[in-house]
């Protein structure tokens, strides 16, 4: 007689440690065994892996990665993480540096990574690397997370990926499927152009889900596993992670050999995934999720704003956290959790009496209203004009205070109309702005150029056209801006409205790109036209003219009147629908330059706040440009290098960036001078020539002064006022204020080159103009400081120098002033060396405190001659830091501490990108790679632990 046994058992310990099988993804890997296959022929290429988080991206890499290897290929992997895009280059660095066989030359490459102004040098020399090992058979460089990439990484592997593509070079690369920053966006498009194999995942079959659970219980799944892991809805991890809990939990049984929940499914618990994406968001994102949580099912921002006692607006930063984490999704109108388990996951981490009260709170909206919406929008159809006029009036409510969403909903509003749809080309006017501000740029300018291109355009359509590219075109090329506002003003048959603000823009061009006379006519016409229609948008910009204007006539009084009333004018109208975004860029530009540094300073951390709360990134950008030259002026030469660096332009920017001109290139090479930093020097020395030949004249001015400063540097005073000649004697209605300089504080370095130079009448003339600058504005001492200084080198007279020392001490110019006490301490020391040496070490200590280093030894030796043999200690380097600027120990310390990025930039009153930059520069130079790695040198250092 037999019996047929059951036995039953728990799930064994130890499955969750095993890797189990890659399952339901035999298309996906064959596609890619092709790609290898292709490779070990010698044909190279790039293959892009999309997917949502938790699909199994980086699983899909590793396979691939072994797969290669097995052909004898050689690979090199590298990931980004969210905590790590302050390291410059680090995905690709960690990639072919690391590993079994990692490039040659790793110093060298991490020395460029980190150093200003070499990007062209470190793209060469990786590429020279790249195509050295290439010879030596295959590669297969792999890289995920890209949307967690930092720029340069971005900008090396599409540059390198282009270059070197008729090398057996294969490039795998995984992103995130959904909301990427404009970068990386940017990226994609160009590698998809460039013909990159595409592979979408996702969720997988009902077989593969079935054989997964199979693989991490133990057994065959029985149907109540199945129903249970069948709520994962094909999503690897969160499959994998729900069915962890409930072995965990010891709910799973398997009786004669299948999987079972004796006790039915288990209560909703956290999950790892979830808590690590809820840990990564800010306190206000985290609690946003939270909450929504709790309110369960879909849920508007208002109703969200509501709950959490704040206004809609003051959410937009949070939300986008949110979004860009993958744990929420937008729904129509409503936000809506990725998955129903993420949700769950969320919510089993309040307590309960919080979970009921925010239910209760928050019953009330009608039932059925989200799907009702969410219906609506998932049902629009090309030609369906009533959801395409509902999604461009959205558009136009979120402009003001939440581009990005304004951007997307006008972008489906032109996907549902029509081609020869009469009301298309307003709805790409209206586009381009959102797409600027939001830094796609030249997603922007491609969508403009087409319309134009494709014709039958009517006068007023093509005008509001050109005013969007015209204020496009700001930011990249002044004398595009001009051209496409002056052919839109000119078009015959368009309202008193476009045309106006078309004025508008293009005396904004003139007046940017430095031609004041015509800015001054065009300015007068838009005026009368606006005043006509009473286009208060319009008035706004031409108030920035014409303190624009009161500003080349030198009468600054009434400039910081006109741009304050513009700034006012331009809040009050709110960002969106100025023509010049923002407005209060030049009224922070103008404090600066006149020695109002606190006020301008103030300016820029408040545009860069705000930019950035909203999603401006075109603002932002902008902004930090801005503050790059007021950072200089004020001696904080790390910090302006750290804004520099974090604006720089993007590769695909259109134009050549004339803004960037202006501000960061200048800057930079300005920086590099006082520091001794020839190469850095020599590279924007480059751009300073290519700006020479600028269609705008004030960036032809801008590049003559870089090389005058340049020449100067290496000692070439004659070639110095060779560049300046033709600057100095340039019409006066188009010359520059200052005769050719870029800041008041310049008059003495001028002085100085004419006086080397034997230049005697263009020293004069310097000297002229500045006093003649201070007298015409009595109430700004920075001024008369500046016209003292330079009238002392002139006459070789101590008398205005000690002047000028005296001026400056209220002024928070920290080169200038030094540069004033250095040349009091020169005049004395030629008759009365002891009293030259208070004036030197002040001077040396203000070097210092800038990170001047080339100032610092001039000054040292200035000391040694007049007979100081002890060495200063100006204490710019922190003893136990001394790799790292003040800045950059500043940052380090705090982020040692547990600060955030963003908690370390509101501590120090620095930007975000500012503070990633600075931190970035401490990693490479303290040869860290992590957060932890960081802490734990700090406590080291500064605490012996």
């Amino acid at each position: 007689m037999s019996v047929n046994r059951v036995t039953t058992r728990t799930v064994p310990e130890g499955l969750d440690r095993a890797r189990t099988p890659l399952r339901g993804r035999d298309a996906e890997l064959a596609s890619i065994e092709e790609r290898l296959d292709a490779l070990g022929r010698g044909e190279g290429g790039i293959v892009r892996l999309e997917g949502p988080a938790g699909i199994g991206r980086s699983r899909m890499l590793a396979e691939a990665a072994a797969a290669a290897r097995g052909r004898g290929t050689r690979v090199y992997e590298g990931a980004a993480d969210p905590d790590g895009q302050f390291v410059p280059l680090g995905p690709l660095l960690e990639a072919v540096l690391s590993g079994e066989e990692p490039l040659s030359g790793a110093q060298r490459l991490r020395d460029l990574a980190t150093a200003p102004g070499q990007r062209f040098w470190l793209l060469q020399e990786l590429g020279d690397r790249l195509r050295e090992a290439a010879r030596n058979g295959p590669l297969l460089v792999v890289l995920d997370d890209l949307q967690w990439c930092d720029d340069l990484t971005l900008l090396t592997f599409h540059t390198l990926a282009a270059g070197l593509s008729s090398h057996p070079i294969l490039w795998l690369v995984a992103v995130r499927a959904g909301s990427v920053p404009s970068a990386v966006r940017t990226t994609l498009d160009r590698i998809r152009r460039a013909g990159a194999h595409e592979l979408a995942l996702g969720p997988l079959g009902d077989r593969a889900v079935a054989r997964i659970t199979e693989d991490v219980l133990g057994a065959p799944p029985g149907p109540d596993v199945l129903r249970l892991a069948h709520r994962a809805e094909g999503v690897p991890q969160l499959l994998v992670e729900l069915l962890g809990s409930l072995r965990e939990e010891v709910v799973v049984t398997i009786d004669d050999g299948t999987a079972g929940l004796p006790t039915g499914p288990p209560a909703p618990r956290e999950l790892p995934s979830v808590a690590r994406r809820l840990d990564q968001l800010s306190d206000e994102a985290r609690e946003l999720v939270r909450t929504a949580a709790a309110v369960g099912g879909t849920v508007t921002v208002a109703l969200l704003a509501e709950l959490l006692g704040r206004s809609s607006a003051a959410l937009i930063t949070a939300v986008r956290e949110a979004l860009d984490a993958d744990l929420l999704a937008e729904s129509g109108d409503h936000l809506a959790f990725r998955h129903d388990l993420i949700r769950e996951a969320v919510e089993a981490g309040l307590p309960l009496p919080v979970r009921q009260a925010l239910g209760r709170q928050a019953a009330g909206p009608p039932p059925g209203r989200a799907s009702a919406d969410t219906a609506e929008a998932g049902t629009a159809t090309p030609g369906d004009t009533a959801e395409a006029d509902r999604l461009r009036a959205e558009a136009a409510e979120l402009a003001a205070t939440a581009p990005g969403p304004a951007a997307e909903r006008s972008l489906k509003a032109l996907e549902l109309t029509a081609p020869h749809a009469p009301e298309r080309p307003r709805i790409v006017a209206e586009t381009i702005p959102l797409l600027w501000q939001t830094g796609r740029a030249a997603q922007a300018r491609e969508l403009g150029a087409a319309a134009l291109a494709a014709g039958g355009l009517g006068p007023e359509d093509e005008a509001f056209l050109r005013l969007a590219l015209a204020r496009l075109a700001v930011q990249f090329d002044f004398s595009e801006a001009v051209r496409q506002a002056r052919a839109g003003a000119e078009l015959p048959g368009t309202s008193l409205a476009a045309r106006g603000r078309l004025l508008a823009m293009l005396a904004v061009g003139l007046s940017m790109s430095g031609e004041h006379a015509a800015a001054e006519q065009v300015a007068a016409q838009a005026w009368e036209t606006a005043a006509r229609v009473g286009d208060r948008t319009a008035e706004a910009t031409l108030t920035t003219v014409r303190s624009a204007v009161g500003f080349h006539r030198m009468d600054l009084a009434e400039a910081f009147r006109q741009a304050e009333r513009s700034a006012a004018l331009a809040d009050a109208l709110g960002v969106s629908t100025s023509l010049w975004l923002p407005e209060g860029l030049w009224h922070a530009l103008l404090a600066n330059t006149t020695g109002r540094t606190a006020e301008a300073l103030a300016l820029a951390d408040e545009g860069i706040r705000i930019a950035g709360e909203q999603g401006r990134t075109a603002a932002t950008r902008m902004w930090l440009m801005t503050r790059t030259r007021v950072l200089l002026e004020t001696g904080r030469l790390s910090d302006a290098r750290a804004d520099a660096e974090a604006a720089s332009p993007a590769a695909g920017d259109p134009g050549p960036g004339n803004l960037a001109d202006v501000t960061l290139r200048y800057v930079m090479l300005r920086v590099a001078l006082h520091t001794g930093d020839r190469r850095t020097a020599e590279a924007y020395a480059a751009e300073a020539r290519r700006m020479r030949s600028d269609g705008a004249p004030v960036v032809r001015h801008f590049g003559t002064w870089m090389l005058a400063l340049m020449a100067d540097f290496e000692g070439r005073p004659d070639r110095a006022m060779a560049e300046l000649d033709a600057v100095m004697t340039s019409p006066a209605a188009d010359r520059p204020a200052y005769a050719g300089l870029i800041d008041p504080a310049d008059a003495p370095a001028l002085v100085r080159m004419a006086l080397r130079a034997g230049r005697h009448d263009r020293a004069a003339q310097a000297v002229a103009l500045a006093e003649r600058r201070a007298v015409l504005n009595p109430g700004l001492p920075f001024l008369a400081a500046t016209a003292a200084h330079a009238r002392g080198l002139l006459d070789n007279d101590l008398g205005p120098l000690v002047r000028a020392v005296r001026l400056y001490e209220d002024c928070p110019r920290v080169l200038a002033r030094a540069s004033a006490l250095e040349d009091a301490g020169r005049k004395l020391a030629a008759t009365r060396k002891p009293e030259a040496v208070p004036y030197f070490e002040k001077a040396l200590a203000l070097y210092a405190r800038a990170g001047a280093e080339r100032d610092v030894a001039r000054v040292r030796r200035r000391l040694r001659a007049a007979g100081v043999r002890r060495r200063p200690s100006p204490a710019r380097l922190d003893g136990a830091w001394p790799e790292l600027t003040p800045a950059e120990t500043r940052v380090a310390r705090l982020v040692a501490r547990g600060l955030t990025n963003r908690q370390a930039a509101e501590h120090l009153s620095l930007s975000p990108h500012t503070v990633g930059t600075h931190l970035r520069r401490a990693f490479t130079k303290l040869d860290v790679s992590s957060r932890a790695e960081l802490t734990r040198l700090v406590r080291h250092r500064d605490d012996g632990e």
